[in-house]
């Protein structure tokens, strides 16, 4: 069952930040085929190649991403300063855990008549997804895995109705949407894949037979969505509870990794609660939309960078394994060419299509 357990969370967690963070980047899902053909395409180009990094990092030191900097830089005979980029992504896990369920209080209050302001909302699904962190992590994937299904399956039952397909032209800041949402879908290259299937990441002689079941989960959940539609409370309310379950088993990884670097306990939870907070002042959520957003594309940019221009080239194809040298090379062009230069045009489109 565990080997199966990254799996079911690359399709529910990819789904629910898709769901949550299509609104903030303004795609409207008005079936413009083209864009959703080039989404696709770029999960296959980019939400691949991070998966296989963020397995291989983890392969080679064997603990989760945070704690493995440690030993990989000094391998590498790297400065420090590159252990930064896993603080960077650990703290950003709480900020993305904020995130969705503040936007995730926004479809509640839009889909069902809520006695009670936004903001309280917010609060109150932070509470809950907290208090579920302690929960399991399997439990968690396995509660997040029914939400989402119910959310799918009532979007479909209980009436909608979905314009037509269209072909319509690209434009420069279509492109950036699509990246966003690819790398998105990805899960950031934030480690959590692996952590959920550590004895598999640590253990397993390839790569591959674990990844590729993870990005057809990240496919089949993109899929998905281009035939959902939120337009009654029972789906708006499914999807909102699979947030919740979501949100708190990344705060559960995003404390597992803190404990991991052996922080003291006071400090795992001050970092994980924190951001979280911050979410709760509605004056301050479209500035923190847009930081998130930037946040981890710059996050996966860091990893990129390391794994592809900073470590060394044996240490990688050797916990990869893949069958062919050139299966390597091409993995090794796309974490360090085409991966930054897609994060590159994602970062101008968000500032293009914000301000």
């Amino acid at each position: 069952m565990s080997r199966w357990l990254s799996p079911l969370l690359a399709f529910c967690l990819s789904f629910m930040l898709i769901t949550t963070f299509s609104p903030v980047i303004g795609l409207q899902i008005d079936r413009q085929l083209d864009f959703w053909l080039l989404w696709i395409g770029l999960v296959i180009f980019l939400a691949l190649p991070l998966i296989y990094l963020e397995f291989a990092l983890v392969k080679r030191a064997k603990t989760t991403v945070l704690n493995a900097l440690m030993s990989l830089t000094r391998d590498a005979d790297a400065s420090v300063k590159w252990r930064l980029v896993g603080w960077f992504s650990v703290i950003f896990i709480p900020f993305l855990a904020g995130a969705m369920l503040a936007n995730a209080s926004y479809v509640a209050e839009q889909f069902v008549a809520l006695p009670i302001a936004v903001s309280l909302v917010f609060v109150a699904l932070a509470i809950v997804s907290l208090v579920l962190s302690f929960l399991d992590h399997k439990i968690l994937v396995l509660l997040s895995v029914i939400a989402v299904a119910a959310s799918i399956v009532l979007s479909f039952v209980m009436g909608r109705h979905i314009e037509a397909w269209q072909m319509t032209a690209l434009i420069f800041p279509e492109w950036g949407k699509a990246t966003i949402l690819a790398l998105v879908a990805s899960g950031l290259g934030l480690g959590v894949y692996a952590q959920v299937n550590a004895e598999s990441a640590y253990h397993d002689n390839k790569t591959t037979p674990v990844v590729l079941p993870i990005w057809f989960a990240q496919l089949a959940s993109v899929v998905a969505f281009g035939f959902f539609a939120i337009q009654t409370p029972a789906p708006a309310i499914s999807i909102v509870v699979a947030v919740v379950f979501g949100a708190a088993l990344l705060l559960k990884l995003a404390r597992q990794q803190l404990a991991d670097r052996k922080l003291a306990v006071v400090v795992q939870y001050a970092t994980i609660v924190l951001p979280v907070v911050l979410w709760a002042v509605p004056l301050l959520q479209t500035t923190l939309n847009l930081v998130v957003l930037i946040w981890g594309l710059l996050s996966c940019l860091g990893y990129a960078i390391f794994a592809g221009w900073i470590m060394k080239i044996s240490h990688l194809r050797k916990v990869m394994n893949f069958d062919s040298e050139w299966a390597y090379n091409i993995w090794r062009i796309a974490v360090r060419i085409v991966i930054p230069l897609s994060i590159i045009v994602a970062i101008a489109s968000v500032f293009v299509g914000w301000f």
